[in-house]
């Protein structure tokens, strides 16, 4: 099961925004796949909120411990006793693939985060926020730094977002050693 992380916008949100969200949430319920997001409102609310009505199981990796933090469309809320930032790390490390959706400053810690610990990264450009603005500033327009750890994907619609997505995520995971290979014991 393929598991998508989105990163967003947090707090109000535009109606714009909202309902690009909430359509994100929707097609990847549709195709099977399971919704990480940081579980509170905002972007992270949206998506939730269309997984949902479509059938969806939805992830919120939540700051701190207290699990009433969680939107109304979190199945499963998972604590980490954490602060956003930290958060925001398990929540990549959780997911296959992240999409992001319009954001600000904690967005774009998540969006390098993401980058950092070469996770497939989809950008959805038409949101706003850095979503609109990142291309601007990558290198050879796909990468954050010249290491080009991992190439930045920037589509225009939920449908080729998620579609994208799960086509990443599958080539990441046919590069990843196995579990056993990873873990050799000596004996």
């Amino acid at each position: 099961m393929i598991r998508i992380g989105v990163i967003g916008q947090s707090g109000e949100v535009s109606a714009a925004v909202w309902a690009m969200a909430e359509a994100l949430g929707q097609e990847i319920a549709r195709q099977g796949c399971v919704l990480l997001t940081g579980g509170t409102n905002g972007v992270m609310e949206a998506v939730s909120r269309g997984a949902k009505a479509a059938g969806g199981l939805v992830v919120g990796i939540l700051p701190g411990d207290d699990p009433g933090m969680a939107n109304p469309y979190i199945d499963i809320p998972i604590t980490t006793g954490f602060g956003f930032d930290y958060r925001s790390l398990v929540l990549v490390h959780s997911s296959d693939v992240v999409i992001m959706v319009a954001g600000g400053n904690g967005t774009l810690g998540e969006l390098s985060a993401a980058y950092l610990n070469r996770r497939p990264v989809i950008v959805l450009e038409p949101s706003g926020g850095w979503a609109a603005r990142i291309k601007q500033v990558v290198y050879d327009g796909r990468y954050l730094d010249t290491r080009r750890t991992v190439a930045l994907d920037f589509v225009q619609t939920a449908e080729e977002a998620v579609q994208r997505a799960m086509a990443l995520a599958r080539q990441a995971r046919c590069a990843w050693p196995s579990e056993q290979a990873k873990w050799k014991a000596d004996g």
